[in-house]
């Protein structure tokens, strides 16, 4: 399923010229991970959308906040190195964070495009339209999110890919948007 700008705007509340900007990518990646359907791409936008601000923002703001402060030395983000809190925050559309995770996206995406650049060595590629988009993707599909869209699970699909439920008002609210302009 392909959407055009304006459902792009519609579903994710973004600007006119950045939906102009991000469809192509978003197109291309949704095809890859085969974010394909209604209820699919009705889950996904809505996700992005959160989580880069309406596709504005491709890497995190860094303050820094208590919360970034305690992205140094985590192991489960592979965060061992000092800087690496720094280095590897949040990037992507679904803001990928933790040097494990920017390994773990270059693998995966490495899959289906090998000339998929070393995220680990080169992070603010994540912010590149393309590899944002599909990243994006990738953590999506990895995390069995096609399968909780099918079935309607869009607070399961929250907490994979938040962690949490943070911003699920703002979630639904894009989600109930995006089911709308994708029926």
């Amino acid at each position: 399923m392909m959407i055009n700008a304006d459902q792009l705007v519609a579903c994710t509340r973004c600007t006119f010229m950045r939906a102009n900007m991000w469809l192509d990518p978003i197109n291309a990646a949704m095809s890859a991970y085969k974010i394909n359907t209604p209820q699919r791409v009705a889950a996904f936008l809505p996700q992005i959308a959160h989580e880069s601000g309406n596709l504005v923002y491709v890497r995190e703001i860094w303050g820094p906040t208590e919360a970034q402060t305690g992205y140094q030395g985590r192991k489960d983000l592979g965060n061992l190195r000092p800087g690496d809190g720094r280095k590897y925050l949040g990037r992507g559309l679904i803001q990928i964070t933790g040097r494990s995770n920017y390994m773990a996206v270059r693998d995966g995406l490495r899959e289906l495009f090998p000339i998929a650049p070393d995220f680990e060595q080169s992070p603010e590629l994540l912010e590149l339209p393309a590899w944002a988009a599909y990243s994006a993707a990738w953590y999506w599909a990895k995390h069995g999110c096609n399968e909780l869209a099918d079935a309607g699970d869009f607070e399961a699909i929250t907490r994979r890919i938040n962690g949490g439920l943070n911003g699920y008002e703002d979630r639904m609210a894009l989600w109930d948007g995006a089911k709308d302009a994708l029926a």
